[in-house]
């Protein structure tokens, strides 16, 4: 099967998930500056699961460019990955409400986990179909940040019933460090074109 339907459905579910997360933000009653201040913690969590979904698309865009084809078992675990994203802005909704509290905040973790660990799947499974001397598993190579994420999240998921607003800081250093720009994949694109 061609990639295209897949890459199609996954950007309108990333588009979705984005609008289901913009439309929770509610506005304020007031004019002040002063009314803002309650919707401070919905929208930092909303800036942040915006940020996780962004670096999700930009990698998932880069997974999926080096298939020319997918096979039943991507599909599934593109599904799989998707299933996960869905569930962003529940998570960022509850957390925000309830101003990064315990229990909200591990759940937070919990889907980024499952999340991480999905994207992981994929990936595999699209190294195991192009091989281990592909294109995408020269650009992966040892996958430090993929490696670190998932204990990260696993850390701040165990801390969050201590120290909540600790996890929450672990949740941003991760996706700083994903921010950070990675050029492995564009250039072991560059390069093959060059071939």
């Amino acid at each position: 099967m061609s990639k295209g339907r897949l890459e199609a459905f996954s950007d309108g579910v990333f588009a979705v998930l984005i609008t289901i997360m913009v439309l929770e933000l509610k506005v304020p009653h007031g004019a002040s500056l002063a009314s803002l201040e309650p919707l401070l913690p919905v929208f930092l969590s909303y800036v942040l699961s915006f940020v996780y979904l962004g670096i999700y698309w930009n990698n998932h865009h880069h997974l999926l460019n080096v298939c020319r084809q997918v096979s039943g078992g991507i599909m599934w675990a593109n599904l799989h990955l998707l299933f996960w994203l869905s569930l962003f802005p529940f998570v960022t909704g509850w957390m925000g409400e309830n101003q990064f509290k315990s229990i909200p905040s591990a759940l937070y973790g919990g889907v980024l986990l499952m999340a991480a660990i999905a994207y992981y799947v994929l990936q595999t499974l699209i190294i195991r179909v192009y091989g281990r001397d592909s294109k995408l598993a020269r650009a992966i190579g040892s996958d430090l940040k993929g490696k670190l994420s998932p204990v990260l999240y696993a850390s701040a998921i165990g801390v969050s019933f201590f120290k909540p607003w600790i996890a929450g800081c672990i949740y941003i250093g991760v996706a700083l460090m994903w921010l950070i720009p990675d050029r492995r994949m564009e250039r072991v694109m560059r390069e093959s074109e060059r071939a």
